[in-house]
């Protein structure tokens, strides 16, 4: 670590880490055959942070670099300058650009994506058909993994965009924060089911068969269905869904076939995956099963960060923290001062221990993992100066 620390890795003083691969994020950042990093995990263990270090990182070191980052916290977005949600890669001010590299960040706008998807793939009079219909408006706001689909989207974008122009040469995706880190992977699937599901081909039916005239010829079992979904969404509502629907039909083809492109970029040698956790249990346990996902997927994994783990300078024990500070409740006010820090040691080698155990549980159920810890901050990371010192971190 860049720190001057001794990590404790057990209740013994002197302990180290649990023994396993570490992970070499300069290496990584340094191999030009890598040209996505997609950071994912479950919410809440710093995914946004460890993407931004990581890109400012591998910028300083000389790569041209474009981070897409999904909701940082505001100071966060602040100092990256993203200071209003677009899709437009913006130039982060700042960093070190001695050694040649760039770095460019920009916020994933969900709607607007899926807006340019639109304006992409369908005629201008179509698009305007799907861009004005209520359903869509629903759809692209709220619409369960539209979040993660457009994340690939997007990905898929700046990946052709890159290719062409050769503006960047390392992307670094932050995933959406989803309660499972699994998420990511299942949108694209998610929606193929939606698209052929039997709700959408009943909805799709009349507009193929010409409306009205479909519906007197109609099955007695879809003829009941329209009239079960009628009276749950009521007639206008439905009317608005068949009307995106019919005018969405002939996308339907291109989502599945950018989808499996994307997916066949994930699965690509110039992709690695950076798994990133907390060390607490149910985290590591999320990140074990993206982990074991990824390898089925035949996806590549570069190695699992673990964000946020407590670790204590020198070779003081819990004990003997405990043990010292009892002796010294009896003396004077400067002795009992002593006796608070001593316990204030304590608990964060309390700490340390626990996290330490929990990671060497995660080394032992996956031993061929790479993997590297970030110590927790003393402050929120929300400028450039912080990143910096994360990917110090991060690089061990």
């Amino acid at each position: 670590m860049a720190r001057a620390t001794t990590q404790a890795g057990s209740t013994k003083p002197g302990s180290t880490r649990p023994a396993g691969p570490a992970l070499d994020i300069d290496a990584l950042l340094a191999d030009p055959g890598k040209r996505i990093i997609v950071c994912c995990g479950s919410g809440g263990v710093g995914k946004t942070t460890t993407a931004a270090a990581l890109g400012l990182r591998a910028a300083e070191s000389g790569r041209r670099v474009v981070v897409l980052t999904i909701d940082p916290a505001l100071r966060l977005a602040q100092s990256l300058g993203l200071t209003a949600l677009d899709n437009t890669p913006r130039p982060v001010s700042g960093i070190d650009t001695s050694a040649g590299g760039s770095m460019d960040a920009m916020m994933l706008d969900m709607k607007r994506t899926f807006d340019e998807v639109v304006e992409q793939h369908a005629t201008p009079e179509k698009a305007q058909q799907i861009l004005s219909n209520p359903f869509y408006v629903a759809v692209s706001s709220s619409f369960a993994g539209t979040q993660e689909y457009m994340a690939m989207e997007k990905l898929g974008q700046l990946r052709a965009q890159s290719a062409a122009d050769a503006r960047w040469d390392l992307i670094v995706v932050d995933t959406p924060p989803s309660r499972s880190a699994l998420d990511f992977l299942d949108a694209p699937k998610r929606l193929g089911s939606f698209l052929d599901g039997r709700f959408i081909r009943i909805l799709m039916a009349p507009a193929k068969a010409g409306g009205r005239a479909y519906l007197k010829a109609a099955t007695a079992t879809i003829s009941l269905a329209m009239t079960v979904m009628t009276r749950v969404l009521g007639g206008e509502l439905l009317r608005d869904v068949q009307t995106f629907v019919a005018a969405l039909d002939t996308m339907f083809g291109g989502f599945r076939e950018r989808a499996d492109q994307t997916y066949a970029l994930l699965q690509d040698d110039e992709t690695a995956f950076v798994v990133v956790a907390s060390p607490d249990r149910d985290a590591l346990r999320e990140a074990a099963f993206f982990v074991e996902r990824l390898a089925t997927e035949r996806m590549p994994l570069a190695g699992v960060v673990v964000n946020r783990v407590q670790m204590v300078a020198g070779a003081l024990s819990r004990g003997r923290a405990e043990d010292a500070a009892d002796a010294l409740d009896a003396g004077s006010a400067a002795s009992s001062a002593s006796a608070d820090l001593l316990r204030l040691h304590a608990d964060l080698a309390t700490s340390a221990d626990r996290h330490q155990g929990a990671i060497a549980r995660f080394r032992t159920a996956n031993p061929g993992v790479a993997l590297t810890q970030v110590p927790t901050a003393a402050r929120d990371i929300h400028d450039v100066e912080g990143l910096r010192t994360v990917g110090a971190d991060l690089a061990g």
